[in-house]
């Protein structure tokens, strides 16, 4: 009797479950959705990390802000760009490194601390090497632009724009700085640049390589007597109120080149790669005027408002300084390249005068 209510209850719960497997057949027979990780984060906000090393007030920060409201609004809140400014997350020693790694997305370096990794980038911090800020564009949108960015590649970056802050003046603590021989036995801060220690060692001083975010300090303990930098930088970060003279030798350009994670870059849908260049476009036509006003607006407040004594070469000074600095260019061709040397040359030729 047992036998027949056990085999009762084994042709129910058979029945039961063909039933059950017939009635959800079109359910488990469909082909499951495969997991796309990397789309799915395109779903979702991408966000950019921008980081520079300089002050949100700069000509450079200014523009990191500017780029970051055109992408939100041509990407419709699709990428957000976070800005680290006054290097918070990394300085001029480490950012490319960075980058690199993908650590961060985006930086935008001074010229002399990519030629640190690729040395043709060198060619930008050539003594008067621009003469004018038209030389300075054509620079930067023509065949000597392209070329430094097609080097990019093999250090897994890419080249999004170049961004202007300013001719370069030098100050110092130890006196007038008028002629070549003013400078020797002075003690200069210089950027990573074994070109840029090199044009100073050739007027017999001393160069330490310093962090922009220590500058300030140095120059007011003493540690170096001075160094060069843009007027939006002296007026921003307040070295006219520990220096004594400034020159206006224009005789550098410092600029940056906007750089892009390569791997990051490639990854992101085509019509976002579309509106973020449109973005940097925009920015980068208005960043490079406004460096421009900017420069001469705070030199014309430092003049008025600070201690700082200020002398301007006159063209026959400049020209003394060009010549005591031309033979850099045939001693560093090899490293730079003879093609990127002749175009500078050209340069030279084409706006030559005072800037």
């Amino acid at each position: 009797m047992m036998r027949s209510y056990l085999g009762i209850a084994a042709i129910v719960l058979l029945g039961l479950a063909v039933a059950l497997i017939v009635g959800f057949y079109p359910v488990l027979s469909q082909t499951p959705v495969v997991y796309d990780d990397e789309q799915e984060d395109f779903d979702q906000q991408i966000v950019i990390k921008f980081s520079h090393v300089v002050a949100e007030n700069t000509p450079k920060g200014l523009a990191a802000q500017e780029f970051a409201r055109l992408v939100q609004v041509k990407t419709n809140d699709r990428v957000k760009v976070e800005i680290y400014p006054n290097g918070v997350l990394f300085s001029e020693v480490d950012e490319i490194q960075a980058l690199q790694q993908g650590n961060v997305q985006m930086i935008a370096p001074s010229f002399p601390n990519l030629s640190e990794w690729l040395p043709s980038w060198m060619a930008l911090d050539l003594p008067f090497a621009f003469l004018t800020h038209d030389a300075v564009q054509e620079a930067f949108e023509g065949k000597i632009g392209m070329t430094l960015f097609g080097q990019l590649e093999k250090v897994n970056m890419v080249g999004m724009a170049y961004w202007g802050n300013g001719f370069k003046q030098m100050t110092s603590n130890k006196g007038p700085i008028i002629l070549p021989s003013d400078l020797k036995g002075q003690h200069f801060r210089t950027m990573r640049s074994k070109l840029l220690d090199a044009e100073f060692r050739m007027f017999d001083m001393r160069t330490t390589e310093m962090p922009f975010n220590q500058v300030y300090r140095s120059y007011e303990t003493g540690m170096v007597d001075g160094g060069e930098n843009s007027i939006s930088n002296i007026y921003t970060k307040k070295f006219y109120q520990v220096q004594k003279y400034m020159t206006i030798s224009n005789h550098g350009y410092l600029g940056y080149a906007v750089l892009m994670n390569r791997d990051f870059w490639q990854r992101l849908p085509a019509d976002l790669q579309r509106q973020i260049q449109e973005a940097m476009k925009e920015t980068t036509e208005w960043a490079n005027l406004n460096a421009v006003r900017m420069n001469e607006k705070q030199l014309e407040e430092m003049k008025s408002e600070s201690r700082i004594q200020i002398y301007t070469l006159t063209p026959e000074e400049r020209m003394k300084w060009m010549k005591a600095w031309d033979p850099i260019y045939d001693q560093y061709e090899p490293v730079i390249g003879t093609e990127l040397i002749k175009r500078i040359r050209l340069l030279q030729q084409k706006y030559g005068g005072s800037s």
